[in-house]
């Protein structure tokens, strides 16, 4: 083994172009050297135990592996220690001091075929040199793994001059220490550097270890029986036996111990463990319970409401994906519907919501996600492939179909039982993505008027002789009930659609079944026939005269001239009056209050006033045109009908109480 001898030199790189790019670049968030560095000790790691299995090196019997950060908030640094594979002063050489010879371009390419062979996410070169980010001065001290190697130091303060001599190193693996500049000292803190490695390092698959040098020592107290060899005792405590004098059951007195001897350690605080390096997703779902699919979900996503179900994937061919999709259980009107799904490379964290991998619909699920062939550049922070990203996009979009459709056919129960929470899910995916709507389309239910839930084509059966081809819905239960007691009376049936989702969604639905001419319409959009009686064509002149007669009186009393009235004969004659609004004019102003493109009440436009003929105050109306108190019986009897239809405005609903205590001290006289 050659030795390492005292030299100065020249990074083998343009310093003036490279640490602009890392800066500025490379790392859009200068915390994600933690990952760098951590996820550089856990290849060295795995390297070695790679080695061992080849049957190239011998570990020492019972030795673990571990990756150690210790933060210094006197001192301002930080180190990352480990017991991988080490390098030799020649791998400085060419890892460290002669990186990035024509840029990042040729460092992926040197490594990529290694890279995907070995599973090695993460190599000493520009990984290694996100730590300049932060730092103004670096050093390496390393031990190779290798017979007879000496150890090697390397310092560099963030230019192109780096020194190397014989380092200090006993023991195989790496330290690396950061002089932290003035900027970043925050990182030093034990707090702050639990945040970041909690964010990037939580799945790391080799242990993770923080503790925190300088200032005063922190103890820990520990049972007899969890004392460990390398734990440091200051203190042993001794808590005395306790005794009771107790009467027995012959009633004479006896000394009873109700506490035993103990004892107890005071020892130096350990390192805190920062990582699960077997998460939920690398196991097989056969080897997890429910419990633990609920624990994983509480602690990573910080969500106490439990999920309504999970999907486990596991895929080995044509391409290796791990992860679980949890559909959480949403408050629609207090919250976001958007989710997170986190994207790891080999239990590194990479981003949250990389859009390329996972399909737009599924931003509303939480999930991980573990794609080791993940095509990424050398920060790890973009994808590239397209080609390759969109099979992993269409792959998790065909397991979360299926299962949803077999849910629905093999457990109805539950399918139902969950509509609510998933509806906007399956909604927006048949929306987004046509694959995905043709293995939907079949089991989309919907809940009707008495709570049962029924397919599109159940209902269109059901109607075919009361209105052929027309599916009518409501959206607001409490707003259209007056609506919705005429359809029951009537033996007629409706659906709730009351998401946002559903109304892009029936539009959909009507361009996909345009050549059975089936057309959506709200509850409250035109009156059926079913609610109208046989009307003779003597009744249908009086009808229309009766109608030009109350256009004109309403119109006066409610001055507006733009006003479009209808005169019917309903069925039901305590109705006095009903709005109805196309449903196109409806979906109009819907859109426009989705965008802010409309204030408060929408006015009249396209509103029909439809006026029951049958009901005694309509007839007083007709037959007193100049009645003292007309106008103010067609004001009562439009906002009536309008408070059916949609909110009042501050201003109308002002002028209707009191309008209401005025025909109430009318009444009372």
């Amino acid at each position: 083994m050659s030795e390492v001898k005292q030299e100065q030199g020249n990074l083998s790189i343009n310093s003036e172009n490279l640490f602009p790019i890392i800066k500025k670049w490379l790392y859009s968030d200068h915390d994600i050297f933690f990952r760098e560095l951590i996820s550089n000790g856990c290849d060295a790691v795995t390297k070695v135990q790679k080695l061992e299995v080849m049957g190239e090196y011998q570990l020492q019997e019972g030795e673990k592996f571990r990756v150690d950060v210790i933060v210094n908030p006197e001192e301002k640094t930080l180190k990352f220690i480990d017991n991988g594979i080490g390098m030799t002063a020649d791998e400085v050489k060419e890892y460290i001091t002669q990186i990035a010879f024509s840029g990042a371009t040729d460092f992926l390419e040197k490594y990529k075929d290694k890279t995907n062979e070995d599973q090695i996410i993460g190599h000493f070169g520009l990984g290694f040199y996100s730590a300049f980010m932060v730092a103004d001065k670096v050093t390496i001290d390393t031990l190779s793994y290798q017979e007879g190697a000496e150890p090697v130091f390397w310092e560099c303060d963030g230019d192109s001059e780096y020194s190397m001599s014989k380092g200090s190193r006993t023991t195989r693996g790496t330290e690396i220490t950061l002089y932290l500049n003035e900027d970043s000292y925050e990182f030093s803190n034990e707090y702050r550097a639990r945040e970041v490695i909690t964010k990037y390092c939580s799945f790391m698959p080799v242990e993770i270890y923080l503790s925190k040098e300088g200032g005063e020592q922190e103890y820990q107290t520990i049972e007899k029986d969890e004392l460990r060899e390398d734990d440091v005792i200051a203190e042993t405590i001794v808590e005395d036996e306790k005794t009771e004098e107790k009467e027995n059951e012959n009633g004479e007195k006896e000394t009873v111990v109700v506490s035993p001897r103990k004892e107890r350690y005071k020892i130096n605080k350990r390192p805190s463990l920062m990582n699960d390096i077997h998460p939920l997703w690398t196991k097989h779902p056969n080897d997890c319970t429910d419990e633990e699919y609920k624990e994983f979900y509480r602690s990573v996503f910080h969500d106490y409401k439990e999920p309504l179900f999970w999907i486990h994937l596991n895929m080995d061919y044509p391409f290796n994906l791990k992860g679980i999709l949890y559909f959480p259980k949403i408050n629609m009107e207090y919250e976001s519907i958007e989710g997170t799904i986190k994207l790891y490379n080999n239990q590194v964290f990479i981003a949250d919501n990389i859009k390329e991998v996972i399909p737009e619909f599924l931003m509303l699920l939480k999930g991980v996600i573990d794609c080791p062939d993940l095509p990424l550049n050398v920060s790890r922070s973009a994808l590239q492939n397209d080609g390759f990203v969109k099979k992993i996009s269409d792959y998790i979009t065909k397991k979360v179909a299926d299962k949803l459709s077999g849910m629905c056919k093999t457990d109805r129960e539950s399918y139902e039982k969950y509509w609510d929470d998933i509806n906007p899910f399956i909604k927006f995916g048949c929306i987004k993505d046509d694959k995905f709507n043709e293995k939907m389309k079949d089991y989309i239910i919907y809940k009707d008027l008495d709570g049962k839930y029924i397919s599109l084509d159940e209902y269109l059966e059901a109607a075919k002789d009361k209105h052929e081809n027309q599916v009518f819905y409501v959206t607001d239960e409490l707003q259209q009930s007056q609506y919705i007691n005429m359809f029951k009376e009537q033996g007629l049936n409706a659906v709730i659609l009351k998401n946002p989702i559903d109304q892009p969604f029936i539009s959909r639905l009507e361009e996909a079944m345009k050549d059975k001419n089936v057309k959506f319409r709200r509850i409250d959009t035109d009156l059926a026939d079913v609610f109208k009686e046989t009307a003779s064509e003597d009744d249908k002149k009086v009808l229309e005269e009766d109608q030009t007669k109350l256009t004109d009186i309403f119109k006066k009393a409610l001055g507006v001239e733009a006003l479009d009235v209808k005169v019917e004969k309903l069925k039901n004659a305590d109705t006095s009056a009903m709005i109805t609004l196309s449903e196109d004019m409806r979906r109009m102003q819907d859109m426009m209050k989705m965008y802010g493109m409309s204030q408060g009440q929408m006015g009249t436009e396209g509103q029909t006033l439809v006026l029951n003929a049958n009901n005694a105050l309509v007839q007083y109306v007709l037959n007193n045109p100049e009645g003292e108190h007309v106008n103010m019986f067609c004001q009562q009897i439009y906002d009536l009908a309008l408070l059916s239809h949609c909110p009042l405005s501050a201003e109308a609903m002002t002028k209707f109480v009191a309008r209401s205590n005025e025909i109430l001290k009318l009444l009372a006289k």
